[in-house]
Formats: C-alpha cells, sequence, structure tokens
C-alpha cells in the first residue's frame, strides 16, 4: 500500500519521498529527510485508512438498501418533481426486490439478477419492458446509492456503476405523410373534444411536448407578439414558441371564448387542471386508422417537416428546444434534397458552368 523512494539531488542531498495508495481514495505524498521517519508516517497513514475503512464497513452493514430508498423518496425525490412520478415507482420495485439487503452485500450480480427480471417482464399491452426502460431502473436504484455514498456516509462505493447498460433500441422516426395529417386532423375536427383539435395542431405546428401544451396558461402565450413562453420544460431551459397562421387563430378563438376562471389555456371540466385527453386522442388516432403513432411522434412529425423544408440542425434543435444536435440528427436524412441544393448552387457559383 506504501511505497518509499529515495531521492537525490544535485546538491547531494537526500530525500525519501512516500506515497500510500488506498482503492477508491486521493494518494497520501509526503517527503522526509530520513527513511525512518517516512516509514513512521507511511504507518500511520495505513492505520488511518484500514480505520476509515473499518468505520464505513460498519455503516454498510447497519443499513440496507430498502431503507435508502425510503429516505431518498421521502428527502431527495421531492426536490425531482419532473422525474419524481416515474422514478418513485421504479425505486418501490427496486425496494421490493432487494430491500432487506445490506449495503455490505450488495454486489454486482445482485443487482444484475433483478435487473434481467425487470427485462423479461410483460408490461401494458402484453409487450416486453424495453431495455431503455430498464436502464432507467438501474439508473434510479444508482443515484440513491450515490447520495447514501456522498451525503450519509452508508457505503463506501457505488455498485451499480459495474452494471453494464443495456443496449437501446434507436429513437423513433415516426412522422405523418400529407394524407395521415390530413386524415388526424380531421377525426380530431369532428371529437366529442372541443380542445383536442386545437392541441393536436400546435403540436404539429410547434413541436411543443404533450405536457408543454396542456400545462400552458393564458399568462403564458402573448398572441399579439404570436409568441408562447415554456417556462417548465424537460431540459429545465425555458424558451419562446413562435405562434402563426392556424395555431395562432385557434388560440385566438380559444381566448375569445375563455373562461374568466380557467387558469389553464385548455382546462379540465373544474378548471382547476389541464384537460386529459388521452381517451379523445385514441378515438381520434384509431378513427384516423394510424398505425404505430403516438402522441409524441407528432413532435417527430414537426422535427421531419423542417427538416424536409431546409432548416438546418441548429434551427431544428431551437424549435425543438434540444441542448444539443445529437437528437435532431434522426432528421438528417429528410434533409437531403435541401443539402445537394445548397451544394449545387456553392459549385455553380464557384465554378460556373465548367464541366469536368
Amino acid at each position: 500500500m506504501a511505497s518509499i523512494n529515495k531521492r537525490v539531488s544535485k546538491s547531494g542531498k537526500v530525500t525519501y519521498r512516500v506515497q500510500v495508495r488506498c482503492k477508491g481514495e486521493a494518494p497520501l505524498t509526503a517527503t522526509f529527510d530520513r527513511k525512518t521517519d517516512a516509514k513512521t508516517w507511511a504507518a500511520d497513514r495505513e492505520a488511518d485508512i484500514r480505520q476509515k475503512q473499518h468505520f464505513k464497513y460498519a455503516e454498510a452493514k447497519k443499513h440496507t438498501v430498502g431503507e435508502a430508498i425510503d429516505r431518498y423518496i421521502e428527502m431527495v425525490l421531492p426536490l425531482k418533481p419532473k422525474s419524481a412520478h416515474v422514478q418513485e415507482p421504479q425505486l418501490i420495485r427496486w425496494r421490493d426486490e432487494i430491500g432487506t439487503v445490506k449495503f455490505a452485500d450488495l454486489h454486482p450480480p445482485v443487482i444484475v439478477a433483478c435487473r434481467d427480471r425487470l427485462l423479461g417482464e410483460n408490461v401494458q399491452g402484453g409487450r416486453k419492458r424495453s431495455a431503455g426502460t430498464v436502464n432507467r431502473y438501474v439508473a434510479a436504484l444508482s443515484h440513491v446509492i450515490t447520495v447514501a455514498m456522498k451525503e450519509w456516509g452508508w457505503i463506501d462505493h457505488n455498485p451499480v456503476l459495474a452494471v453494464p447498460k443495456f443496449k437501446e433500441a434507436k429513437g423513433r422516426t415516426r412522422y405523418l405523410s400529407d394524407d395521415e395529417r390530413l386524415r388526424l386532423l380531421e377525426a380530431c375536427k369532428v371529437s366529442r373534444d372541443k380542445f383536442l383539435f386545437p392541441i393536436v395542431a400546435i403540436a404539429i405546428a410547434t413541436g411543443m411536448r404533450k405536457q408543454e401544451i396542456l400545462s400552458l396558461t393564458w399568462d403564458n402565450v402573448d398572441l399579439k407578439r404570436g409568441v408562447a413562453y415554456l417556462l417548465e420544460t424537460k431540459n429545465s431551459e425555458p424558451r419562446g414558441v413562435p405562434l402563426a397562421n392556424l395555431v395562432l387563430g385557434l388560440l385566438t378563438e380559444l381566448r375569445h371564448h375563455r373562461s374568466n376562471v380557467a387558469k389553464f389555456i385548455f382546462p379540465s371540466p373544474n378548471g382547476d387542471w389541464p384537460i386529459d385527453i388521452r381517451s379523445a386522442w385514441e378515438v381520434a388516432r384509431k378513427r384516423a386508422a394510424l398505425e404505430d403513432f403516438k402522441f409524441h411522434d407528432l413532435r417527430h412529425t414537426t422535427g421531419s417537416y423542417l427538416a424536409m423544408n431546409g432548416a438546418t440542425p441548429a434551427e431544428i434543435a431551437e424549435v425543438l428546444g434540444h441542448k444539443t444536435y445529437d437528437m435532431v440528427k434522426r432528421y438528417s436524412h429528410l434533409s437531403d434534397p435541401h443539402t445537394a441544393n445548397v451544394v449545387k448552387r456553392m459549385n455553380e457559383k464557384v465554378f460556373g458552368g465548367e464541366n469536368e
């Protein structure tokens, strides 16, 4: 654990550099004139480390995974309002599976066995739980253990970091063809839910997420400037969304007929919450005969339409509210004709009508 190296300076002075290493800890280093002092210092540091490790092991034997999960749900999840409703059932599942395991006995194989059971289970609709969803389960547990390690001192390492992630399927690029779009909008127009058509139209026209649309209040919309201001977004970055043409007209009409007590643009019957469109959406989707299509695919539809109309990756990222271009790469193939025209115009300007 300790190493001592003798060093001789140009002037002939002899010193002893000692270094004490311990897995998971920063190395400790010191220099002494006498080797005996270096040995004494190294022995003292090693004793300190053993005592520290013993303390950590004793803590790990006292606390269980379930105890950590309960404390995390009580103290940490309330600070994560956007993801708490998803992570809490995930953590409860981990508690049911390995809640009685002491931290001292929490090894990667224990986690892997549970992870594999999650992957093999059927979920709603009779399909298997996806690899991506299982990875989210594992990530939720990992953060619990990280907090228990860094803030509570219950364990000295995170065994989840040694558990490999499953390879996830590439993101969907399902989007509406022109005919599908017309069928869907027509089905929404005849829906019993008067809000479904404007909600779907806004989703296609702006690329806003469903929750972003449903959470809109009249205070968030400036109809004169044609902008909706999103203060709570998935990536926690507020952004302004341009409103134009059909969407601006629909919102203006809704504003004209709004209830004086309604806070939300699309309120529930009592006005206290946003409307729930799940049932109306499913009816309209089936009436439009859309196969393998989710509401979130309307967002992909926006990205695809932007790409096909010549928008750059930077412009698409800005409209959809992505921090990086990675998420918009899925639309790159749709902009190939536009890219080809850009290259053609550049060549014509540089080389004129020359043929090689």
